[in-house]
């Protein structure tokens, strides 16, 4: 389990495997016949598990309903991509989903609490064996697991840690850090992954590579690196709280009366008054549940906002509508 001064900082962890099916082309030069048996071999495969998992295809769903989960971190951006053959198998309690017919046949992901990456991992190995009992996978014995990526042949695996680093970002560190962590095969990346942005002081830590590590190696330098960042982001909180209190309360507190009340708001100055808001509660400013402040940067996001005006009695922009939500999961009333 996480420590409450771990939880402060990580949101939450993730633990990401690409497997190939080993009598298919890649999913990049699939034909439609092969991804549709992508997927009738995933969804059987799934359906003998005890936990109940739930076909989302989609060519079938509304496109805010594709938006809300990629918001949700089950599937990618780069599976809207492929909206005619892509899926997703999403188990019940969302901590494990299973994209098919992203960049390859199958991405199966855990996403788990804290630096608990072990735990993470047993979830999503879990789901592979499963997965590899209606079908194998493409697997050299010297190369390992065979992806359409070179960069994640090998264990196939990312292990990652979404982190929270408000003052490591307002100190100016997080070029240092990215530099030094590099040297060890790690990469940082945005609240979406490759090539996003780190919106409310948001940021991915992820092993680079996979191929000559073993997957406990994986999530012992992940593990090993987010702990570093954890302990050097509660130093520069320490730190600006000894020397310039006044000026970083009264800037939490100013997010908090954003917050609070503004009746619009766009995406943007919400991630970064949620930054705020949550560095506020870690900090014991608030009294806010930190669990219902990461569930606000879910519910809150652009599809949610959308999907919550289309549901609501009276004519509502998004930026309306995400205001409303923000009132109600902080327990203000209008």
């Amino acid at each position: 389990m996480s420590s409450v001064q771990d939880r402060s900082v990580i949101v939450s962890g993730r633990v990401r495997l690409a497997r190939n099916y080993h009598d298919l082309p890649f999913s990049t030069q699939n034909s439609p016949e092969n991804a549709l048996l992508c997927v009738e071999r995933a969804r059987t495969a799934l359906e003998a598990l005890e936990e109940e998992y739930t076909l989302y295809q989609l060519n079938a769903m509304p496109q805010v309903e594709r938006l809300k989960l990629v918001e949700r971190h089950l599937i990618s951006r780069d599976l809207l991509r492929n909206v005619d053959s892509g899926a997703a198998l999403i188990r019940v309690d969302r901590h494990v989903s299973v994209m098919v017919n992203e960049e390859d046949h199958l991405r199966i992901q855990a996403i788990g609490d804290g630096l608990s990456l072990n735990d993470t991992a047993q979830e999503a190995f879990e789901a592979e064996e499963a997965l590899e009992d209606v079908c194998t996978f493409s697997f050299d014995p010297q190369l390992g697991y065979l992806t359409s990526c070179p960069t994640n042949t090998g264990t196939g695996m990312r292990a990652s840690l979404m982190m929270h680093l408000p003052m490591l970002t307002r100190y100016k560190q997080m070029g240092n850090v990215n530099q030094s962590i590099a040297k060890l095969g790690l990469t940082i990346r945005g609240i979406y992954g490759e090539g996003s942005e780190a919106l409310g002081d948001l940021y991915q830590v992820s092993n680079q590579v996979t191929l000559g590590r073993t997957e406990e190696e994986i999530i012992d330098a992940v593990t090993a690196v987010g702990r570093k960042m954890i302990d050097m982001e509660q130093a520069l909180r320490q730190r600006a709280m000894k020397e310039k209190p006044s000026e970083l309360t009264d800037a939490l507190w100013r997010s908090y009366g954003l917050l609070r009340y503004a009746r619009q708001m766009d995406e943007k100055e919400l991630m970064q008054h949620w930054s705020n808001l949550r560095l506020g509660v870690a900090m014991d400013i608030f009294q806010t549940p930190l669990a219902a402040v990461d569930e606000l940067l879910t519910i809150a996001q652009s599809a949610h906002a959308r999907r919550y005006a289309d549901q609501a009695n009276e004519s509502l922009s998004a930026e309306q509508a995400r205001c409303e939500i923000i009132r109600k999961t902080l327990q203000i009333t209008p």
